[in-house]
């Protein structure tokens, strides 16, 4: 029997705050954490790190000089990883690898500099390595001075699981004991949102009727009964700290992985039964009875295919007996690549505190009797589905 892997502490910083106390007690309440902003002359929903942390933020960038040029990306991942590793135990200059991953890495800085580059044919010094998708975990590496291997990745909404399976095969070959692990995400910005709108899935908003129409929430993830699709984007960070075996500081273990890429039929979309889901919740699952899950937290963004893609899926593969369904994008919004790592942040909450978060609009059966095993889902454009099985 393999030996195993258990998640020890976990960061973060996102709009529910930037401690897991906090956290946990916004996730009690009903309320969502969108505000209306004006990006390009019209009023959008975004879902922003709280004035609070914003400041934080700004103390971390000005601490050193270096820090000063990095995109939020990156200094989201670095506050997010401090707390972590310190939260586990983890010694700087620890020998211990680091994945952190990114669906669009530096996009304010980005956007900044390439459009200072179309108005002056030129651009500054640092537009290039403060840009490159592989600076968060470099960044991270050298702030926590750790002695082991440093990866980056981006694949699209799935990176942060991604950056998980990475972890455990690393730790499992025995090329490391610890490694930490997660996703980081800025992109709330201007071209970015504008990409959401072109694919028509985002959430609109309509100033004179503002939220009358809609329950009071801009996004209605896992309402299947909606008529158009309500996706919001939020920023965020979350890492965790993997390491193998069991100890008194194990938050949950890492009971199974599983990961599929869909047979992709357009360049956005995925079937109609979410096949890469099938799999990965299938191979994450292993030889355990599907009716040993207590709870699924789900991916869905809040879009009207996605959302009812990955619910046909879990029906195809638990039957006629469905876990407890959530997730956390009704109120916090999408976070691209950070999104798999703040899912798992909420499962691990729920079965430390084996109490579990619901959407507030949702008509529930009776509550999960224990939560004992939780299932986390991610899915990116390109159909790269990753499920990660969490256990007490």
């Amino acid at each position: 029997m393999k030996e195993p892997i258990s998640i020890t502490a976990i960061g973060s910083v996102s709009p529910l705050g930037m401690t897991s106390e906090e956290t946990w007690e916004n996730y009690l309440k009903d309320n969502h954490f969108f505000i209306q902003t004006e990006f390009g002359g019209e009023m959008e929903w975004i879902a922003p790190l709280s004035n609070e942390s914003k400041r934080e933020i700004e103390v971390l960038r000005n601490s050193d000089n270096k820090y000063k040029s990095l995109d939020n990306s990156v200094l989201y991942a670095l506050y997010a990883s401090r707390y972590a590793v310190a939260k586990a135990g983890w010694k700087v200059g620890d020998d211990f690898g680091v994945n952190i991953g990114s669906s669009r890495g530096a996009t304010a800085l980005f956007e900044k500099y390439h459009q200072e580059f179309l108005e002056n044919n030129r651009t500054a010094t640092l537009s290039s390595p403060t840009t490159t998708l592989g600076n968060i975990s470099s960044w991270v590496a050298h702030d926590l001075k750790t002695k082991g291997p440093e990866i980056s990745h981006s694949i699209t909404c799935s990176t942060a699981l991604h950056a998980v399976l990475n972890g455990v095969a690393w730790i499992r070959s025995g090329m490391a004991d610890k490694f930490l692990v997660g996703g980081s995400e800025a992109p709330l910005t201007p071209f970015t949102i504008a990409q959401m709108k072109a694919l028509k899935i985002y959430s609109q908003y309509n100033t004179e009727n503002s939220l009358k129409n809609e329950g009071e929430y801009p996004n209605r993830a896992l309402d299947f009964e909606k008529e158009r699709s309500m996706m919001v984007l939020g920023e965020g960070a979350s890492v965790m700290c993997l390491e193998k075996g069991v100890s008194s500081n194990t938050m949950a273990v890492i009971e199974g992985i599983g990961y599929a890429t869909e047979p992709l039929r357009h360049n956005i979309s995925i079937s109609t039964d979410a096949e890469c889901f099938q799999s990965s919740m299938k191979m994450a699952l292993g030889e355990i009875n599907p009716e040993e899950v207590d709870a699924i937290v789900m991916h869905a963004p809040g879009t009207i295919k996605g959302d009812i893609s990955e619910y046909k899926a879990i029906e195809k593969v638990f039957c006629n007996k469905l876990p407890f369904l959530t997730t956390n994008k009704w109120k916090i919004g999408h976070t691209f690549g950070a999104s798999g790592a703040l899912s798992i942040e909420l499962a691990a909450l729920m079965i430390q505190r084996q109490h579990e978060i619901r959407v507030p609009f949702i008509t529930y059966a009776p509550s999960p009797k224990k939560l004992e095993k939780v299932l986390v889902n991610a899915v990116g454009f390109g159909g790269n589905a990753v499920s990660v099985l969490l256990s007490k």
